[in-house]
């Protein structure tokens, strides 16, 4: 009650352009991301024209802009928002690596860790959790999300938003989360980044909708629209999507912000004729702030005059802005955030990086090794080889925010570092990420020949991915495939280390190798954590959350496909196949080996009937068939047999993580209720249906056992 008192009461007291100064969000020169500058902040912010800040931080500079916020005639204190993608200071590895580890509470650890350090560095509000949906590898934003699957993107998406703004954001150390982007950005055409997204509305509510409304029903205070057009209108000036749905069906009362320059776009989605109908679609849509165009300052007074607006619109957005301030105190101490203590104790500290460490240990997947090769022994000689190999900049990856390569731990470093004097270690580049090199080649034979064995880090560079950074080919460039076809020639025994922020088409790699490590970008502590794994300090446990494609051909690709009317079938021509590949991915979803070996037992169901209102045990033993510790991730997948929609060949229902001793056999079980079997029906709501479902637990989407069993009255 004193908030509402507090907060109308200062509404009253304000101008119109003191209004939609809280409207307006604007960017500052500490970094770019986009094509826009706001100019001079300063006299923009004493005015009273700016609500929020985004692209300064550290506690002197935001402290500085907040003393001239305070300076304005109602003193309103400003907002400072930043890209926290994947940490602040210490990076955490990017968001689809570390959705490959499978581990909530790690994914809910790393976000609070990244809020904490960009609270202490004068910041409250950060554009995370990306919980957009993608199965296409060529658009070089799915480095920012948490893959291909509904359900567990949900999961990550809920622990994400969780770890960011904790159980209130008036703690210290808690920042605000902003879902994004909504709606659909996971899917453009083609898989070009801000291409056209056409969809049905039954692919939206079963496949792209689940994490963002996840994230919500986790307590996300805020919203990005995407840059797409849903139903042939931007999301930015999408009622349905904005009002109808997030607010409506939702019940989302937080605050809806543009990306950036979105509104203004309009005119070039050709849906609005100028900045001014641009302005009006996106308010009547229920955007409350406008991310840089600055229309909101410039358009909304005169379309307030001619009543194309009118101003419980804008008393409605301002007050959802004017509440989020409230909630994290800044009406009481609007430097909660300026502490330079905090900036230098929090900030790559110890527990930070160790934690960092453990989060690139876990998402470091395995997809082959067929030779064991490794883990590798720290004797005799090691040739280190590619052009990532000592790149710490490439290490960090693509959206660092105020990360600094220098504190980085690339692979060769790290390699040293575990080794120590028990190894000679050759280095060579190999070639340029994109060029040949003739010198570096032959550099890089010398340094293979001297060897016993030979690391090769290839890959993709940080700028081949992440926004703007759309591929149609996701093969290792022309020059990184002639370098390993050199390496290989030299007979000695090769094991390749990929780098990239996507899935890969490694089709000719898993021919020519016999053990390929996927490293992705592992942030701060990746280069040790790398070596950890590779010399079997620690093994590998991360499992695929993207299949990687055989070819790109493939793309856009599910394991969640559905059967189609004519399912594939090798031997029958006219079924859903290509001529020229397998339908399957590479290496599918849920992939992921270790230096285990593992037996998997028969799927078992608790009853072959199954009553609505009860639940169902579905088990299945393991045995570690090894002569040490190992680690294994069963995953549970449903498929509904016949329904009134036709349904996904498999859905992924559950995961357990089991470690296991030397020989040790288990019994794993999941139970699952009548609602782990719903679906989105016709009438595009939520829909139980009796009938037949199989059930399939195994190691990865592919390699399944199944047991069937009937839901019944």
């Amino acid at each position: 009650m004193r908030k509402q008192i507090f907060l109308q009461d200062l509404i009253n007291r304000m101008s119109m352009e003191e209004k939609l100064g809280q409207l307006n969000l604007l960017t500052g020169a500490m970094d770019s991301t986009g094509m826009k500058n706001s100019g001079d902040l300063v006299p923009k912010i004493r005015n009273g024209t700016c609500g929020a800040v985004f692209n300064v931080f550290t506690p002197s500079a935001t402290r500085t802009l907040q003393d001239v916020a305070l300076e304005s005639p109602m003193g309103i204190p400003l907002i400072f928002g930043y890209d926290v993608i994947h940490g602040h200071r210490t990076i955490y590895p990017i968001p689809l690596g570390l959705s490959c580890s499978w581990n909530l509470d790690l994914v809910r650890r790393c976000a609070q860790m990244a809020g904490a350090e960009a609270a202490a560095d004068g910041l409250h509000w950060v554009y995370s959790p990306m919980v957009d949906i993608s199965q296409d590898a060529r658009w070089g934003r799915v480095a920012e999300g948490s893959g291909e699957d509904p359900w567990l993107g949900s999961k990550i998406a809920a622990a994400m938003v969780t770890g960011y703004q904790g159980a209130s954001l008036a703690e210290d150390g808690s920042v605000v989360a902003c879902v994004k982007h909504f709606a659909l950005y996971g899917a453009p055409m083609g898989g070009r980044d801000y291409n056209t997204v056409d969809m049905s509305r039954g692919e939206m509510e079963e496949t792209y909708f689940p994490p963002y409304r996840a994230a919500i029903e986790a307590g996300a205070r805020t919203v990005m629209t995407s840059f797409n057009e849903i139903d042939g209108i931007p999301a930015s000036a999408n009622r349905w999507l904005l009002t109808e749905k997030l607010r409506t069906d939702w019940g989302f009362n937080g605050c809806v912000v543009t990306d950036y320059t979105a509104v203004t776009e309009m005119k070039s989605h050709g849906t609005s004729a100028n900045d001014a109908d641009a302005a009006k679609q996106s308010l009547d849509a229920g955007v409350d702030m406008d991310m840089v165009s600055e229309v909101f300052i410039t358009e909304l007074p005169q379309l307030l005059a001619t009543g194309d607006v009118c101003e419980t619109q804008i008393n409605t957005a301002v007050m959802r802005v004017l509440e989020l301030k409230w909630d994290l105190g800044l009406f009481e101490n609007p430097y909660s955030h300026c502490n330079e203590e905090h900036a230098r104790t929090r900030h790559l500290c110890k527990e930070n990086r160790e934690l960092s460490r453990l989060a690139a240990l876990e998402s470091v997947v395995l997809l082959k090794n067929e030779s064991q090769l490794l883990p590798l022994t720290k004797q005799g000689s090691i040739a280190v080889i590619g052009p990532l190999a000592d790149s710490r900049r490439d290490m960090l990856g693509c959206w660092v925010a105020a990360g600094d390569e220098m504190q980085a731990c690339s692979a060769f470093e790290g390699i040293c570092e575990a080794v120590g004097d028990r190894a000679v270690i050759h280095f060579a580049k190999g070639c340029d990420i994109q060029k040949e090199n003739d010198s570096w080649l032959a550099d890089a034979k010398i340094a293979a020949s001297c060897a016993d064995v030979v690391l090769l880090v290839l890959g993709e560079s940080w700028q081949m991915n992440g926004e703007a950074a759309s591929r149609t080919n996701i093969k290792l460039p022309k020059c990184q495939r002639k370098l390993a076809a050199e390496m290989l020639k030299t007979g000695k025994p090769c094991v390749l280390i990929t780098m990239s922020g996507r899935p890969l088409d490694l089709s000719w790699e898993d021919k020519k190798f016999s053990s390929i490590l996927h490293a992705w970008a592992l942030g701060t502590e990746g280069g040790r954590a790398l070596a950890d794994i590779i010399f079997g300090t620690a093994a590998p446990i991360g499992k695929l959350t993207m299949g990687f494609p055989r070819h790109v051909g493939q793309l856009p690709m599910t394991y969640r496909e559905k059967s189609t009317g004519r399912p594939y079938d090798a031997s029958i021509q006219y079924s859903s196949k290509y001529l020229d590949a397998p339908n399957d991915a590479l290496y599918p979803f849920g992939h992921g080996l270790t230096y285990g070996k593992f037996r998997y037992g028969k799927t078992v169901v608790s009853s072959s009937m199954m009553k609505l209102d009860e639940t169902l045990t579905i088990s299945s033993e393991i045995t570690n068939l090894t002569q040490h510790p190992a680690t294994e991730t069963l995953q549970l997948y449903l498929r509904d047999l016949v329904a009134s929609v036709s349904r996904p060949v498999k859905e992924l229902r559950g995961y357990e993580r089991v470690n296991l001793a030397p020989g040790e056999t288990r019994l794993v079980s999941f139970i699952i209720t009548s609602k782990d079997l719903s679906f989105i029906g016709r009438d595009l709501k939520p829909v139980i249906e009796l009938g037949e479902f199989d059930a399939m637990i195994g190691p990865n989407s592919k390699e399944l056992q199944a047991a069937r069993f009937t839901l019944c009255c």
